[in-house]
């Protein structure tokens, strides 16, 4: 425990700033590598010095010999020299760790001149992060200068202030118009209570109907909550995986879709169905409302009855063994720059998508359920619109490949 308090304390009474930390970091690598070089120059300096006695005292020595140094004189003079020398080397240590130490004081300063001056830009930027909020999210860091990796980051940070930019406002695009959807049914149902509470001779048949509009308004807002439910889940991300044939559950929703030139029902357009296995790793839920959204939306959105609506579903792989669904549908005329918007919740195309005495066909949310489907499970969905009328719709999901089957028992083995 006492230690565990120790490091504690050393921790908290530790460098607490980059800026410190890059200044120890400098000092101390400057103080090895001094201590390295002023530790070789030491061990040069006393193998050189050990060379040289070697070499004068142990040479051939003079005959006549020098006045007043006589044979006997060597040791001494010996001894002597090797004591000078040996105050030299401590002299020289002493010398080289005083300079050692104030090379190591004057690296703190430099190292700490540098290290605000390398960290000057991130001082500028952490300013400009807490100056934007939720309120001010168009601005951006801008930092100037080469292309380094501070200049990376910045940019790398107005590049996500600028997604969550998008998230923020399609986001309270999507609350305004999921608020305007959900009063709508709310004012008519108001209204209705209202006009029967005000005429005091009701009649019995007066008040059912009134309740049942009311009914129906309220199963309308069902609808919505059900459909806003839908695509929150589906923008979460997938909670189960499974594998799903594309081509099967095309078939439970349109009965008549294995013959082509089928009808769909008395009253409906005519199906022309190409259906072949498209297996897909997912959601099976999520795969379902897909292909229901898609199939619904074309025909809903297609010509009367009996002025010759069609729908035409296609189920497979592709070229490069990717499943996919298109389905193409009879119906007005729509624009082409208009396509995209359709994925773009509560977004719906000109007076055919409006029924009959006024009455809005849809909710607006079928399609960007879709494309929310579609990438949760990591594909591509497009839509473009057809010169003779109507819309062609076409998904494209992740390859996926099927487990091989089970060899039998026996089958394909060595008989014994």
């Amino acid at each position: 425990m006492r230690a565990r308090a120790a490091l504690r304390g050393l921790r908290v009474r530790g460098p607490r700033t980059v800026r410190w930390r890059l200044t120890l970091l400098y000092s101390s690598l400057f103080v090895v590598a001094g201590a390295l070089l002023l530790a070789f120059t030491y061990l040069l300096y006393a193998h050189n010095e050990a060379g040289q006695a070697v070499s004068t005292f142990e040479g051939p020595r003079p005959v006549g010999g020098a006045p007043g140094v006589g044979p006997d004189a060597a040791p001494m003079v010996t001894a002597v020299v090797a004591a000078v020398r040996e105050d030299q080397r401590h002299q020289l240590l002493v010398e080289a760790c005083i300079a050692l130490a104030v090379m190591a004081l004057a690296s703190l300063a430099l190292g700490w001149l540098m290290a605000g001056r390398v960290l000057s830009p991130l001082r500028a930027m952490t300013v400009s992060a807490r100056r934007i909020s939720a309120d001010n999210l168009h601005e951006r860091l801008a930092v100037p200068g080469p292309d380094d990796e501070l200049k990376a980051v910045a940019d790398t940070f107005d590049a996500v202030l600028a997604r969550l930019e998008g998230a923020f406002e399609a986001q309270k695009q999507f609350v305004a118009n999921a608020s305007h959807e959900l009063r709508t049914p709310l004012t008519l149902q108001q209204t209705i209570v209202d006009v029967t509470l005000a005429d005091p001779d009701a009649s019995v048949e007066t008040l059912r109907a009134a309740l049942a509009r009311v009914r129906a308004a309220g199963q309308e807002q069902e609808r919505l909550i059900d459909a806003l439910l839908t695509l929150a889940r589906s923008q979460r991300g997938l909670e189960a995986r499974e594998c799903v044939d594309l081509a099967a559950v095309v078939r439970e929703w349109l009965p008549d879709a294995d013959r082509s030139d089928a009808a769909l029902s008395d009253a409906g357009p005519r199906v022309e169905a190409r259906l072949a296995f498209a297996p897909v790793l997912g959601d099976p839920q999520l795969i379902e409302r897909l292909v229901v959204n898609l199939t619904d939306n074309a025909v809903r959105h297609n010509l009367p009855t009996g002025e010759g609506s069609w729908v035409s579903v296609w189920t497979g792989l592709d070229a490069f063994g990717r499943p996919g669904l298109r389905i193409e549908n009879s119906g007005p005329v729509i624009a082409a720059d208009q396509a995209a918007g359709l994925f773009e919740p509560f977004r719906r195309l000109g007076v055919e998508r409006v029924g009959r005495a006024g009455r809005r066909d849809g909710l607006g949310l079928g399609m960007s359920i879709v494309a929310a489907v579609v990438a949760a499970h990591g594909g591509r969905v497009w839509a473009w619109t057809r010169p003779q009328g109507g819309l062609v719709v076409e998904v494209s999901l992740p390859r996926y490949a099927l487990p091989p089957a089970p060899v039998p028992a026996g089958v394909g083995g060595h008989l014994m």
